[in-house]
Parts: structure tokens; C-alpha cells; sequence
């Protein structure tokens, strides 16, 4: 076994030049770190690249200094449009990808930065940590996990992909402290069984599919966020075709707490695909066991006025509605402060509840221009 614990990428040969291409003399290190359970050190400098793979406890460590509008410190830069992801970690239980920027360039189609697809859940954790990394201009997702058993990812940022910021199949999560923003998909999206998420301290902003977007979910601890301008802020959703395992809690939809959260400004009249779930702060429908407390709701307008991000005369005010409620059973939805919380219903309740749903002491007033 190579007795070698830490490898440095440019003493192997890679130039880190933003020319030449250093696959290979990647991958062959990742195969030497494999047999010492090794870390891979990646100095400042753009490194050209194919498709990588990680194997078991193994580590990617480099320099954490990019900014939101451009990659710095070291940059892994994807150059093969036919590549199912820059980094598969599918089969590296115990990997560390730190400080690290991956930048997809937006080439090929349904690329994503980090993978994980595994076949089945397995028999023992991941135990994966993605941390201080910055993955963008993905054709796919930022981040794509797929029956995945304990993941971290921590003071990242996740934007401007084509996909979704991070896309989860899976549970035992926790996902600290980053920027899900600018992305086409959600910022977090659930793309199968999934549960057991802890979701704190996070910017959610600008994603045209959902800031968080859960579908048949449970057991989430949604505290202490801010969400501005995701269509819509929270989408919470048992869809029709959802049956959970007969005599289980886990597989039923709810169980979670939102509460703690700044919603500003959810939805965009002027993006595409509109509907009635993309014009409020946050859409509860046929969930269970849900409490939404001491949140606060806030009607926006675009930045124009700052140079930023939409140039009409006039800003596109949203949404349309606070909270959207349906079907649900025994959800409390109580405490949430929504002065100028929505343009047209603070609280745009459906009814055809089970028993024990509180909808109440939500105090506010709809949103209405200065005069």
C-alpha cells in the first residue's frame, strides 16, 4: 500500500494553466490517493478536464477563494461536453471535496458538477462532505445526489446551473450556511424518497423552479433562511400518486418544521411557466404534521433602481399570495408575521383539511404602493 497520505496535483505534472487538458494526470492521481486513503492538494490555477472519479475515503482539497461573479483559486474547468459529470463520487463513501470551484462552462447538455448515482441505498452511510466549494454554469445540477445516506454540504455556492442548485435522492442530510441562487431548477429539489434533511442559515435566491422544492418528503428542519425571488420560496407537496409504506411513519409526507425564514419578493410574473404555485411565498398541499411559525413574508419588486437585475421602467411586484393551503391534516400554521405579505391573499386556504389544521394569529395587511 503507497504509504503517501497527501498527493500535490502540479508536483504530478498538471499545469493548472487553463490550456492544457490534465485528466489524466488527474485520474491517475485519484487512483494513487485510493490506495493510501489519500487526499489530492490542487493548487491556485484553472485545470482543463474531463469526467473524474473518486474512490473511498478519499479527498479533493484546494484553495476557497472565487467570488459570486467569477472563479478564483482553483478551478476545475470542464472541457468534454459528452461527460455525465465533472466529479462522480457514486461508489466514494467517506469523500471530501473541499474548497474546490467547478466551473461546466454550460457546455453539453444535462451535465452536472457533482454525481452520485448509485443503484441502490447500500448498507452503510456515505458520509459525503461537499464544503466551501463553488459549482456553476452546469447544464445539469450544481450538485446531483441519487440514493444517497448522510451527505453534508456546507458554505457552498451553488448557482447559475441549468438544472437544480441541489438535487437529492435521499436522507440524513444536512445543508449549512450556502448560496443556492440563479439557478433555471430549484435551488434544493427533491428527485425521489427523501427525509431527514436539516436546512439552516442558507440564501435561496433568484431560482425559477422553487427556492426549496419538496415532493413527498419528510422530517425537514427548515429554520433561519432567507429566500428572495424563487417561484415559488417553499413548495411542499404529497402528489396523488404518493402511497407510503403501510404501517410506517417515515414514507408519509410532512413531519417538519419551517420556521425562522425571511420569504421576500417570491416569484417573478415576467418568468416562464407560470402558475398559481409560483406566485406565493410557500405551497402546502397534502402534507401532515407541519408547523409553520415565526416566519416573515414580504412582498418585492426587481432591482431596476439599482442597476441590477431587470431593466423594465417599473418593478415586477410578487407575489400574488402568502401561503397556499390544501388538504392537509394537522399542520399548524400560526404566528407568521406577513405585513405587506402578498399582493392579492395572505393566506389562500382550499380547505378540504383532516382534522387538527391551525390556521391562525397571522397577522399583516396586502402590499400596496406608497402614495
Amino acid at each position: 500500500m503507497n504509504a503517501n497520505k497527501t498527493f500535490n496535483l502540479k508536483q504530478a505534472g498538471a499545469k493548472g494553466d487553463g490550456k492544457c487538458d490534465d485528466t489524466a494526470t488527474f485520474q491517475n492521481l485519484l487512483e494513487l490517493a485510493a490506495e493510501s486513503q489519500g487526499t489530492i492538494e490542487v493548487p491556485a490555477g484553472t485545470y482543463c478536464v474531463g469526467s473524474l472519479k473518486m474512490h473511498p475515503y478519499t479527498g479533493i482539497t484546494g484553495s476557497p477563494t472565487y467570488g459570486w461573479k467569477g472563479f478564483a483559486g482553483s478551478v476545475l474547468r470542464l472541457v468534454d461536453p459528452e461527460a455525465k459529470s465533472l466529479l462522480d463520487i457514486t461508489l466514494a463513501i467517506g469523500a471530501r471535496v473541499q474548497g474546490i470551484c467547478l466551473d461546466g462552462q454550460d457546455i453539453g447538455k444535462g451535465i452536472h458538477g457533482i454525481l452520485v448515482a448509485k443503484p441502490d441505498f447500500g448498507v452503510t452511510e456515505d458520509s459525503t462532505v461537499i464544503d466551501g466549494c463553488k459549482i456553476s454554469n452546469f447544464t445539469g445540477d450544481g450538485v446531483h445526489l441519487r440514493r444517497i445516506w448522510c451527505y453534508r454540504v456546507r458554505g457552498c455556492m451553488l448557482g447559475n446551473n441549468h438544472g437544480h442548485g441541489l438535487a437529492v435522492e435521499g436522507w440524513d442530510g444536512f445543508v449549512l450556511d450556502n448560496w443556492l441562487s440563479m439557478n433555471r431548477g430549484a435551488g434544493f429539489c427533491s428527485i425521489g424518497e427523501n427525509n431527514a434533511v436539516t436546512m439552516i442559515g442558507n440564501r435561496i435566491e433568484f431560482n425559477q423552479a422553487g427556492g426549496v422544492k419538496i415532493l413527498n418528503g419528510s422530517h425537514y428542519n427548515i429554520t433561519g433562511n432567507y429566500f428572495d425571488r424563487c417561484n415559488p420560496g417553499i413548495f411542499f407537496v404529497r402528489t396523488l400518486d404518493h402511497k407510503p409504506p403501510t404501517g410506517r411513519i417515515v414514507g408519509r409526507v410532512g413531519y417538519s418544521t419551517i420556521t425562522g425564514n425571511i420569504l421576500y419578493r417570491s416569484g417573478h410574473p415576467l418568468w416562464e411557466n407560470q402558475d398559481e404555485n409560483s406566485r406565493a411565498h410557500i405551497v402546502l398541499r397534502g402534507v401532515r404534521g407541519v408547523a409553520v411559525t415565526g416566519n416573515t413574508l414580504v412582498v418585492g419588486g426587481d432591482d431596476y433602481a439599482l442597476g441590477g437585475l431587470d431593466k423594465n421602467p417599473e418593478p415586477s411586484w410578487s407575489p400574488d399570495y402568502g401561503i397556499i393551503a390544501d388538504s392537509l391534516r394537522n399542520v399548524i400554521i400560526k404566528d407568521n408575521n406577513m405585513d405587506s405579505g402578498a399582493i392579492k391573499k395572505l393566506i389562500l386556504d382550499y380547505g378540504s383539511h383532516g382534522p387538527g389544521v391551525m390556521i391562525k394569529d397571522n397577522v399583516g395587511e396586502l402590499f400596496e404602493l406608497e402614495k
